[in-house]
């Protein structure tokens, strides 16, 4: 296939739609995020509709997958490069929207690639080119969602109606009382607000719940100033447009948990299935998962670094609910059972984590600001230093 011209925003969307439309079966592998995730779901559904077979699965490491064999025609990978086409742009769905509307306009779900575009980390607003590079997509993409029904609104980006809930088990943020929804609970009745969002929700309720979450996210005295940035993707989320959570955010928090916990119930829930309640079981498990992890994780502190051991955390969120809400250090490394995971504000963990998977006969993915290996880690200070050795 020809190479895509990177002077054209819009052509990973448009090469991988061309390399699909005809193919007896693509074999869509996302990597392991949200985001992907997502994106996953908006190509899967246009091909559905088009009538071409697919096959979809998430992996850790992409790679893994394209060795294997299989009778597909055409391997898709999402989130990463390195099949016989690739979006590997980040946030990427707003490239696999731009395919779904070449292959079947009336099943590109802008519902779903807003909600990828969110758990990719981005917090978008009015103007198009938040969204993604791609701002012509962008801008589809919002007002897409907008026709749809999809508008923003006061409260918190939680995926369930009950308050309590969504607040104890949200991964946008970390705060004191993370994983705990009695206290929450607790704390909405001292408030004196609603334990439920229903449409008739007064304006005033909802930016006092918000409120409620961004104190209590920065509260803490350890908390970085990037806490107060890194809250706002979780406050004024979207609702509506047929979303099959309380708000968009809270849909890409799922995502991005299944994604981790549960890639099965993730991808079914991505190809439109009947997975709600399972998927929210396993966001409310990954919570607490990474909550615990990130109040009980071991600690070191270096020179650009927060080192972080944890045994039973899924490394991923943890490092970045780490170095949003803990780490007074732009890259925080967290190292668990045979594999890490490094987030960086503004420096280059992708490149780091190379070098420690590469010393210890791993390998590993960056996404963006953030990376993943897997890896020995039974010489946790020797994966250390050369993550050291890698941001020098």
């Amino acid at each position: 296939m020809a190479a895509a011209d990177p002077s054209d925003a819009t052509a990973p969307g448009a090469s991988v739609a061309a390399a699909c439309h005809d193919a007896g079966l693509v074999r869509l592998v996302a990597t392991s995020d949200g985001g992907a995730l997502a994106a996953t779901g908006v190509l899967a559904r246009a091909l559905a509709a088009a009538g071409v077979p697919f096959q979809a699965s998430v992996r850790p490491l992409p790679g893994d997958a394209l060795g294997s064999g299989t009778d597909a025609d055409v391997t898709v990978t999402v989130g990463a490069s390195g099949g016989d086409a690739a979006l590997a742009d980040r946030p990427v769905s707003p490239a696999a929207y731009a395919a779904a509307r070449e292959l079947a306009p009336d099943a590109a779900d802008p519902t779903l690639a807003l909600a990828g575009v969110l758990a990719a980390g981005a917090a978008p607003g009015d103007d198009p080119t938040t969204l993604a590079e791609d701002a012509a997509t962008a801008d589809v993409i919002r007002e897409d969602a907008r026709a749809a029904g999809c508008e923003r609104r006061p409260g918190v980006g939680v995926p369930t109606a009950d308050l309590a809930d969504g607040l104890a088990h949200t991964t946008f943020a970390h705060a004191p009382d993370s994983g705990d929804a009695d206290a929450y609970r607790a704390a909405l009745a001292e408030r004196d607000l609603p334990t439920e969002w229903t449409t008739e929700t007064p304006e005033d309720a909802g930016r006092r719940l918000a409120s409620l979450l961004a104190f209590d996210a920065i509260r803490s005295g350890g908390a970085p100033p990037r806490a107060a940035d890194a809250v706002e993707r979780a406050l004024r989320p979207h609702a509506g447009g047929r979303c099959p959570f309380a708000t968009v955010e809270g849909y890409a928090d799922v995502l991005a948990a299944t994604a981790r916990r549960d890639p099965g119930t993730g991808v079914a829930l991505a190809l439109g299935h009947d997975a709600r309640d399972a998927a929210l079981d396993a966001w409310r498990d990954h919570a607490v998962a990474v909550h615990r992890a990130v109040g009980a994780a071991e600690t070191s502190r270096y020179d650009g670094l927060l080192a972080v051991l944890t045994r039973t955390g899924p490394v991923e969120t943890v490092a970045r609910l780490v170095r949003d809400f803990r780490s007074p250090e732009p890259a925080v490394l967290v190292i668990g059972d045979g594999e890490a995971a490094a987030a960086g504000d503004g420096v280059n963990v992708g490149g780091a984590l190379r070098t420690a998977a590469a010393a210890a006969d791993g390998t590993s993915h960056t996404r963006g600001d953030t990376a993943y290996a897997r890896l020995d880690t039974s010489d946790p200070a020797g994966c250390i230093d050369a993550f050291r050795e890698g941001l020098a």
